[in-house]
């Protein structure tokens, strides 16, 4: 068998290598920050959609790309970490928005830190051209999957 090398890699390989790595370093700059329960998907998912306000489970499953099921066990799991809430929706009682708190806003500083120091790295790399290069590429590929509308930022 021979040696792995990243220049024989396929790109597809190559890119999920990249994500994990950028992943493990966002999961340690959680548990730095004292986070060490916040998966990095989680909240690259959940977050974002939420900063501009609550939003209902049946909304962020379609735009995160799971069943309304699936997101309501993360939201759970995230609401007993301390990161979100549920609250009565006002034109709707009987629904519930789910909430960002405090704590989810500062796990979203981390990831908006954590991933600036990730793409400063790579225009330390690449240059600020060829990184902003590769997001059109990345934005392309994403657009052409079919994927594009549901991934967040």
């Amino acid at each position: 068998m021979t040696e792995f090398t990243a220049a024989a890699a396929a790109p597809s390989v190559l890119l999920y290598r990249l994500t994990r790595a950028t992943s493990v370093r966002l999961a340690a700059a959680f548990t730095a920050a004292g986070m060490p329960d916040l998966h990095p998907r989680h909240a690259l998912q959940l977050f974002p959609p939420l900063l501009a306000g609550g939003q209902r489970v049946t909304e962020l499953a379609p735009r995160i790309g799971v069943t309304r099921q699936a997101t309501a066990q993360v939201v759970g799991t995230l609401e007993r970490g301390g990161y979100l809430v549920r609250t009565a929706d006002p034109t709707d009682r009987r629904a519930k928005l789910v909430c960002l708190t405090d704590r989810g806003r500062a796990a979203f500083g981390v990831l908006r830190d954590s991933m600036g120091a990730v793409e400063q790295d790579w225009a330390r790399a690449l240059g600020p051209e060829r990184v902003a290069e590769f997001r059109e590429m990345l934005a392309l590929l994403l657009d052409e999957s079919g994927s594009g509308g549901t991934l967040p930022g």
